[in-house]
């Protein structure tokens, strides 16, 4: 399934929490929940400055999402991220029975913009979704949105 215009706000949203995250001395990534019926359920951003790198968005959403939706309820909800879910959060998803996935740019697009910064390699291996979690339908890069994302990702790191 391609993404669609009426998608687009949920992925700004994204953008501007990602923005948020960078302003608040944190890793530029924002995601939102949103469910069957168009509604935001919950979102955030990045919280990895506090030292536990567990705190992704996505996987906070799927924390929240197992805690408070029905697994029918999860299935049909859609996740809008601004990168593509690292294999830890792709995980989640899948294990908590999450539904479609939308990112604006992709972890090999994230990957290549971290190598031209000189950026370390990270301690775990960036992976397309689906090979993490093959049953979850993704749709992603959003080519509309990615320089805004990949120019956060230019500041965070100095450059």
């Amino acid at each position: 399934m391609a993404v669609k215009d009426t998608e687009l706000p949920y992925l700004r949203r994204c953008v501007e929490l990602a923005e948020q995250a960078l302003e608040a001395g944190d890793e530029p990534f924002g995601s939102v929940l949103v469910g069957a019926d168009g509604s935001v359920l919950a979102e955030d951003h990045n919280r990895v400055a506090s030292g536990d790198r567990t705190r992704h968005p996505e996987f906070e959403l799927a924390r929240w999402s197992a805690a408070r939706l029905s697994p029918e309820e999860r299935a049909a909800a859609t996740v809008y991220t601004s990168g593509e879910h690292c294999p830890m959060c792709a995980a989640a998803h899948a294990w908590v029975g999450l539904g479609r996935i939308v990112y604006v740019a992709s972890s090999a697009q994230l990957t290549e913009w971290l190598a031209e910064l000189g950026v370390p390699e990270a301690p775990v291996r960036a992976l397309p979704v689906q090979e993490v979690a093959p049953g979850v339908a993704v749709d992603g890069p959003v080519p509309e949105l990615t320089d805004a994302v990949r120019r956060l990702h230019h500041r965070f790191h100095g450059r």
